[in-house]
């Protein structure tokens, strides 16, 4: 008689990949789903897509950057960053200036973009506030440190020394 692999396991012994217990998968199928809810409200209300909304977050946030800047700060590929700078610049949400180096622009918000930032922020802590509604603060803590630990090894494993803002 052969012996029958363990549940979970291959007859070589390895553990099966089942995909929905595979955390690589849940994560992203969790971070697709809540990305096409806010993209949703923020392309029907605003007109904006998601690289831009990040755009104009992080302006408000951290004051005027190079786009290399916001592709370090955002994790964003410099494409996208392109992309939606353009974009806002279009709409006159951001403008653009000479960078002391000469060799590029900074990134600010204009009144215009301003304005909008403070009207979509009551709305995205809305969203946040309804997704994490079943979860206990204490949870909610956790989920948000153990998230940081999660691309801090993503991080070390593709030998990227940026750790988690």
């Amino acid at each position: 008689m052969t012996a029958q692999p363990r549940q979970g396991m291959s007859e070589t012994g390895h553990a099966d990949l089942t995909l929905d217990d595979y955390l690589p998968y849940r994560l992203s199928v969790a971070s697709n789903a809540v990305s096409r809810l806010i993209a949703r409200a923020y392309e029907d209300r605003f007109g904006l897509t998601i690289p831009q909304w990040r755009l104009i977050c992080v302006l408000a946030e951290d004051g005027p950057m190079t786009q290399g800047a916001i592709v370090t700060r955002t994790v964003m590929d410099k494409v996208t960053v392109s992309r939606a700078a353009q974009g806002l610049s279009r709409r006159r949400l951001v403008e653009r200036a000479e960078h002391h180096d000469g060799r590029s622009h900074l990134l600010a918000l204009t009144r215009e973009g301003q304005r909008l930032h403070s009207e979509i922020s009551p709305l995205a802590m809305a969203y946040e506030a309804a997704l994490i509604a079943g979860l206990a603060p204490a949870e909610v803590a956790l989920l948000k440190r153990l998230l940081c630990r999660l691309q801090g090894a993503a991080n070390a494993l593709a030998g990227d020394a940026a750790g988690p803002r």
